[in-house]
């Protein structure tokens, strides 16, 4: 079993990551940490470059946790990749992050928080943040 970790290089992100390292501790289970690029948007701020990657693998080894840092290949939507990679691994957590939304905003969701929290065959943790 694993902790799946949808990964995003940035402040919001690292506290998204520092809760999923919490989860695969306390489950006793390894962290698999997804960045995923968006095919038309691979530009992005969201996107982790090789650099990020490595220091995220680092981050991960310095927190004595056993990993894996995945990227995906951004030919699928993020949330079809992450909910694939799921159930490759028979995940029995995943995390991800949410922004705070205006009344409106939570109608309509993000479509990739909204699949991944409706389709996933386990638990999701949402972290919300400004």
């Amino acid at each position: 079993m694993s902790v799946v970790v949808g990964y995003v290089p940035s402040p919001e992100g690292r506290v998204v990551l520092e809760r999923a390292i919490a989860e695969a501790r306390a489950r006793g289970t390894r962290l698999v940490a997804l960045n995923v690029p968006r095919a038309a948007e691979f530009a992005q701020d969201f996107v982790a470059d090789d650099d990020d990657l490595q220091h995220l693998d680092e981050a991960l080894a310095a927190a004595g946790v056993e990993h894996e840092v995945r990227r995906g290949a951004g030919d699928e939507t993020p949330a079809d990749t992450l909910l694939d990679l799921v159930e490759e691994v028979g995940a029995d957590l995943v995390v991800i992050g949410l922004r705070r939304r205006s009344p409106v905003g939570k109608m309509i969701m993000g479509s990739t928080s909204q699949r991944v929290l409706l389709d996933a065959p386990c638990p999701v943790l949402a972290v919300q943040f400004d």
